[in-house]
């Protein structure tokens, strides 16, 4: 029982999933991927700069105590007046030599309010910009979340594509090889045609074999940010629907982007906090001023005691002190501490500014490439759909041709290494079509679920098709004729 257990915990600890959307991965990945927990935890982390802004203008109040022993060793010798009613005054000697010990009770509270302190006023009007600078930069990681969730996802069903084909080829190629080997037991064909297609079985094979590690690897792509493996993903209907990007405009998309784009924001933000930061530097040169009060009680027991062990005497302070008043503290010189620290600033805001103009350079070209790629998908979509039509027909006349005698072996094999390069290519830019819209929003930073559920809507749920048997909305793994 207990060794069920535990394979039940493993299990329950490594899940696999059994099928899944676009959309239900991106659920998964939202829960799991490590790089938008620790983006959300640095969120988190630069919101508590404006509370701590808003401290250092707050009254400051801390308390101390002190208990103490003092024990010293020595000899004095006290003189003082001594005078007899009715007599002369005369001086008389106290002498003394043996230890005293003291007792020291000291208890106080400080009060401190900055009334003026240039930093502190820099340091409440950056925050603000910290804060959004946070948020921008978290709402930009949900949506590289949403694009790596994607690309991975698609990722994986090309490579399937690709072992789909890969898979489909090595049975046609098989039953071809075993068609030349009954010919030439007959005598119909020469030794290299069952030569040629023995060579192009065995390198059918090895790209099965390279095809399964390339899904392999895709599927643990997508599990790095999921922590699940999916057995099935939706994949794209058939007939595809294309749409054009809505506005079906270059110019008005790079606007959106110059103005939306979350990781272009982030880094304006980033230069209003770094010309913030020199006026901060430049407030070690100015004055300030603080209201400052304390309030204390001090208690002091002390007695003497001679070598001999006769006390000489003891003394007892009890003091409380109560003060307030303004400190105005001027920064005369720091060794060139603050002059050096207002250049630092001063460069780094130049960085900034650099940083963003090459962030908005990026940000165009990424809205303009992604528009562009769109666009030009759209039309590579439906020209390797007609592809793929044309090179099974001429596969199949092809096959049909040397059925006849009329075309070799050779042409067969090079007519269907085309009819899976036409296969494989109209997947992938299916694929391409679906991540491009994704990335053309999320340029213009206005990518969102629900950019992921229009997506989602292109998708079905269908069974992998294996050894050359078609899935449901997808091209045959095999052309009519050669599949006989």
């Amino acid at each position: 029982m207990k060794r069920s257990l535990t394979l039940v915990a493993c299990l329950v600890s490594f899940h696999v999933a059994s099928a899944a959307d676009l959309v239900g991965v991106y659920q998964r990945a939202l829960q799991n991927d490590p790089q938008l927990r620790e983006a959300e935890a640095t969120r988190l982390a630069a919101l508590e700069a404006k509370p701590q802004a808003l401290a250092a203008m707050l009254p400051q109040l801390t308390g101390s105590g002190l208990v103490s022993r003092e024990r010293d060793r020595g000899s004095s010798n006290t003189t003082e007046s001594v005078s007899v009613p009715g007599g002369p005054s005369f001086l008389e000697s106290f002498p003394f030599e043996g230890r005293t010990t003291t007792y020291n009770h000291k208890y106080g509270v400080d009060l401190k309010q900055n009334l003026f302190r240039w930093e502190n006023w820099v340091a409440l009007e950056r925050a603000d910009s910290q804060v959004a600078q946070a948020e921008a930069d978290y709402q930009a990681a949900q949506q590289d979340l949403m694009s790596r969730v994607a690309q991975r996802y698609f990722d994986v069903l090309s490579a399937e594509d690709v072992l789909e084909a890969q898979e489909g080829a090595l049975s046609s190629v098989s039953r071809q090889l075993e068609q030349a080997e009954t010919r030439y037991a007959v005598g119909l064909i020469a030794i290299t045609d069952v030569q040629e297609a023995r060579a192009s079985h065995d390198s059918s094979a090895a790209a099965v074999i390279d095809a399964k590690r390339q899904v392999a690897s895709a599927q643990e792509g997508l599990r790095e940010i999921t922590g699940d493996l999916f057995d099935t993903l939706a994949r794209p209907i058939e007939p595809f629907e294309l749409s054009n990007p809505d506005p079906i405009s270059e110019d008005r998309w790079v606007d959106m982007a110059l103005q939306q784009n979350l990781s272009l924001v982030s880094s304006r933000l980033a230069a209003d906090i770094a010309r913030e930061a020199v006026s901060a530097a430049r407030g070690g040169h100015y004055p300030s001023l603080d209201l400052v009060a304390n309030g204390s009680k001090v208690t002091s027991n002390g007695s003497s005691i001679n070598t001999d062990g006769t006390p000489y005497g003891s003394q007892t302070l009890d003091q409380t002190q109560r003060t307030i008043g303004l400190q105005l503290t001027f920064p005369l010189y720091s060794g060139g501490m603050v002059s050096s620290q207002v250049r630092q600033a001063v460069y780094q805001q130049r960085a900034a500014k650099e940083r963003v103009e090459r962030v908005a350079r990026q940000t165009e070209h990424d809205a303009r490439d992604s528009y562009l790629g769109v666009l030009s998908e759209i039309s590579r979509v439906k020209a390797l759909r007609r592809a793929v039509e044309s090179n099974a027909t001429a596969l199949n006349a092809t096959q049909s041709g040397y059925e006849a005698g009329t075309r070799t072996a050779v042409d067969v094999l090079e007519s269907r290494r085309l009819w899976i390069q036409a296969q494989t290519d109209y997947s992938r830019s299916r694929y391409d079509y679906m991540i491009n819209m994704l990335k053309l929003e999320q340029a213009a930073g206005i990518l969102s679920e629900e950019s992921l559920n229009r997506i989602n809507t292109l998708l079905k749920d269908q069974p992998r098709p294996v050894e050359g048997r078609p899935a449901e909305g997808r091209p045959a793994d095999e052309p009519p004729t050669a599949a006989r």
